[in-house]
């Protein structure tokens, strides 16, 4: 595979496979268990264990594609780059511009439930923040009801872009010690709630059925409606892809650190889910903002329920992190491709793309900070398998177009493989809010508009021999049909 560009648009190789694997579990492990598994449990009741396989299961098939697909491409963009070498620069733009929706909702959402903690832990310390600058703008059928600025989440994407830009190494460091913390945490929470298993808390076990319906209270319920939502908390693995360029040995290290990372994380989620399930019934905890906290408080055990959320203020950062880190990688490429401008793709003498880093921040500060994110961050679930399927899509395209090319990483059955992953990111997509649907399409539509008015003008301005596509169809002619 072709490096990138020389002098200032090379990136350091300080990686090794442990950091890999720390880097995907600390943006997998977060706020999809801390919170989802209440709001899983609202949509599915006792099944969303089911939903939790489920979901797990189609992010296992799309995670074999991702690795075969990083180990044949290691360079730096992830599914953005995969779709621009193997299917075309427009397809490359959309699943650039869905993973860019996706990475920004994702960082802003942890951000602000982040937010939420600090400001709960702070409160219990006799530290009170005002109002004002505890919240964004809280609007009401379209109304403003009250200003603010979200001062905590502007704090926390802040701190975490100026320890990106020290060095990646130094900052997957940090992550790594942080992950230990979220696992302790976790780890605590089942050993105390196992205890109080009750099997009675199972039954029944599927209360709303399996497909997607609506409730009586407008509600969209069933164990697949669950997995659509619960998927929010399995992605987090493509971020290794983005530090492709950047792994000590890329073959290797890319494969252990994405199915790794998957494999832990689908046995982490099973085991809280059961272990939350059985401990109470689900109409007690489900929707809450913190279920596992609550479930911990209803028990009995406060001084606990007390740790996991002090453990929550420590640790969700490792997720902010992971993604700021995956989506300023995105950037990095897209600018290096001239589809944004070229000059964001500088790099610093530490190896590091502070600029695109920096600019990244400021975009993720204005979702975080000025602007309310409910329902619309389901849109981040659309733009994930969006670019799961273009994945596998790519992956099973040059199983056809170059089956004796090297793969350091071979998926094992393919076909299966892929067609699952597509299959079942399809399936899931088709059980999203309706209204996240909408969204979806006018926020591509917007995309493509930005394509063909700028961003394309842009790329033809600059030197076509310095494009990623024609360096990679150059050296690999027998990619073509």
């Amino acid at each position: 595979m072709p490096d990138a560009d020389a002098g200032g648009h090379r990136l350091a190789r300080t990686l090794s496979w442990p950091h890999l694997v720390a880097l995907g579990v600390g943006a997998i492990v977060g706020t999809g268990i801390l919170t989802l598994i209440g709001v899983g449990a609202d949509r599915a009741g006792p099944a969303v264990i089911l939903s939790f396989a489920i979901a797990g299961a189609i992010c296992a098939c799309a995670a074999l594609a991702y690795a075969e697909m990083a180990t044949m491409m290691p360079v730096s963009g992830s599914a953005y780059t995969y779709s621009y070498a193997v299917l075309g620069e427009v397809i490359a733009w959309v699943v650039g511009w869905s993973l860019l929706a996706e990475y920004t909702l994702v960082v802003a959402t942890v951000a602000v439930g982040w937010s939420g903690y600090a400001v709960g832990f702070l409160t219990g310390l006799g530290i009170h923040l005002p109002d004002a600058l505890a919240h964004g703008p809280i609007f009401s059928q379209g109304a403003l009801v009250e200003g603010g600025v979200n001062v905590p989440a502007l704090l926390i994407v802040a701190l975490v872009a100026g320890v990106l830009t020290l060095g990646t190494r130094e900052s997957a460091t940090v992550n790594a010690v942080l992950v230990v913390v979220k696992m302790v945490a976790l780890a605590i929470f089942v050993v105390v709630a196992l205890p109080y298993f009750d099997a009675a808390n199972l039954h029944p076990f599927s209360p709303f059925g399996f497909g997607k319906t609506a409730s009586p209270d407008g509600a969209e319920r069933g164990v697949m409606a669950a997995a659509a939502i619960i998927f929010f908390a399995f992605y987090g693995f493509d971020a290794i892809s983005t530090a492709a360029e950047e792994a000590k040995n890329p073959g290797r290290d890319l494969a252990i650190g994405i199915v790794g990372s998957m494999v832990a994380c689908v046995a982490i989620y099973m085991i809280v889910a059961v272990a939350a399930v059985g401990a109470l019934s689900f109409t007690r905890f489900a929707d809450s903002p913190e279920p596992l906290a609550l479930i911990l408080r209803e028990l009995g055990r406060r001084h606990v329920a007390t740790f996991l959320a002090a453990s929550a203020v420590v640790a969700l950062p490792t997720v902010i992190l992971a993604f700021l880190y995956g989506q300023s990688r995105i950037f990095f490429v897209m600018a290096r491709d001239r589809l944004l401008p070229a000059s964001l793709a500088t790099v610093s003498r530490r190896g590091t793309p502070v600029r695109i880093t920096l600019f990244t921040a400021a975009v993720v500060m204005v979702f975080a900070g000025f602007l309310p994110i409910d329902a619309i961050a389901a849109l981040a679930n659309a733009g994930t398998l969006t670019a799961f399927v273009a994945v596998s899509v790519c992956m099973l395209v040059m199983r056809r177009r170059a089956p004796e090319m090297k793969r350091p990483f071979r998926t094992p059955l393919p076909w299966v493989v892929g067609l699952a992953a597509i299959g079942g990111c399809l399936y899931l997509f088709a059980s999203l809010p309706q209204r996240t649907q909408i969204w979806f399409l006018c926020w591509n539509l917007l995309g493509l508009a930005v394509y063909f008015l700028y961003a394309q003008r842009l790329r033809e301005a600059g030197d076509p021999e310095r494009s990623y596509e024609h360096r990679v169809r150059r050296r690999h002619r027998r990619w073509r049909w």
